[in-house]
């Protein structure tokens, strides 16, 4: 199912902004996926993969109040949409299964050491 696909820091995103909930916004999606998975994230490579995922259907915003600390800006937040969430059903069930497939003895084979 192609239309469901996700490329990895999509889905990572996805996931953050389930995670964060009512509290998914450009800064603490940021802040989250930083501390969760010890990745630095840019600022322009999650504006690209929210503004993408929205494109998709994915992911919907909408602004809150404006704020003096933020110079009058609201802040976007953001909620996975019920498309995004086939999505992210379609994601783990996908690797559930190719991870259910892995025969045992492929995992007790020794790693040779470099």
């Amino acid at each position: 199912m192609k239309k469901y696909q996700l490329g990895e820091f999509e889905e990572v995103v996805m996931l953050t902004v389930g995670v964060l909930y009512n509290e998914a916004y450009g800064v603490s999606i940021k802040k989250e996926i930083e501390s969760r998975l010890a990745r630095n994230v840019s600022v322009g490579a999650l504006q690209t993969a929210l503004k993408r995922l929205e494109d998709k259907g994915y992911l919907k915003s909408h602004d809150g109040e404006a704020t003096e600390e933020r110079a009058g800006r609201p802040k976007k937040y953001f909620e996975i949409t019920a498309l995004g969430k086939k999505a992210l059903e379609h994601m783990k069930s996908t690797r559930d299964e190719l991870w259910g497939a892995i025969p045992k003895m492929a995992w007790n084979t020794k790693i040779a050491s470099v």
